[in-house]
C-alpha cells in the first residue's frame, strides 16, 4: 500500500547541500515541492517510491531537494522561547538534568521584579522544580548556581545544537544529507 501524499515531505537544502534548518527540520509540502520543481528553483536529489500524475505528467515524488540559489541565513535567531531551549540543549541551566520540553521553563535570571529584562542575556532554561525554589530571588539569594552564564546565540550555534536532536521522522533517503559533515567514529 502506497504511503498518503501528505507523509511524503521533501527534506529542503540549501544550495550548499545543507538543511536549511535542523530545529524544526527544513521540509516542504509534495505540493511545494512539486511546484518549485517546475518553477526550476530547485534540483531533485532523491525521490520516493511514489508518484503523482496529472493529465500530462507521471513523476516520482521528491524526497529531498536543493535550492538552486543560496538563502543566507540570519545572523542571529529570533528570541522565542523554543531557542532558549535549544542554545540551553534543553537542560536546565542550574541543575544541568536534561528534560522533556513539557517539563522546562524559562528563568529570568535577575527577576523582572528587580529590574530584569526579558533578552538572551538574562534568560536560561530551568526545569519546573529549580524555577519554583528560586522564585523571585537572584541565584546566589538561595543558594543556587548558575552552570553558564546566558548569551545571544548565533544561527549557526542553535543549528548545530539542532543537530543532536534530530526529529521522531526521519526518511531513509534523508539521511545522507543531515549528517555528512558529522564527525566520523574512529576505531
Amino acid at each position: 500500500m502506497l504511503p498518503p501524499l501528505e507523509s511524503c515531505p521533501a527534506l529542503v537544502l540549501n544550495a550548499d547541500y545543507r538543511p536549511l534548518s535542523y530545529l524544526p527540520l527544513s521540509l516542504w509540502s509534495w505540493q511545494d515541492t512539486v511546484k518549485a520543481v517546475f518553477l526550476k528553483r530547485v534540483d531533485i536529489l532523491s525521490e520516493y517510491d511514489r508518484f503523482v500524475n496529472s493529465p500530462s505528467l507521471h513523476m516520482k515524488l521528491p524526497s529531498v531537494i536543493a535550492l538552486r540559489e543560496y538563502v543566507s541565513p540570519s545572523r542571529y535567531p529570533a528570541f522565542t522561547r523554543f531557542n532558549v531551549f535549544l542554545r540551553d540543549r534543553f537542560s536546565c541551566q542550574y541543575c544541568l538534568k536534561r528534560r522533556p520540553t513539557p517539563e522546562l521553563t524559562f528563568d529570568h535570571v535577575i527577576p523582572r521584579s528587580k529590574g530584569g529584562r526579558t533578552t538572551w542575556e538574562n534568560v536560561v532554561t530551568s526545569c519546573t522544580g529549580c524555577n519554583t525554589h528560586k522564585g523571585n530571588r537572584l541565584p546566589d539569594q538561595c543558594g543556587m548556581r548558575l552552570r553558564r552564564t546566558p548569551w545571544r546565540p548565533r544561527t549557526v550555534e542553535l543549528q548545530e545544537n539542532g543537530r543532536a536532536f534530530p526529529p521522531n521522522y526521519l526518511h531513509d533517503s534523508w539521511r545522507d544529507f543531515l549528517y555528512w559533515d558529522a564527525e566520523l567514529e574512529q576505531g
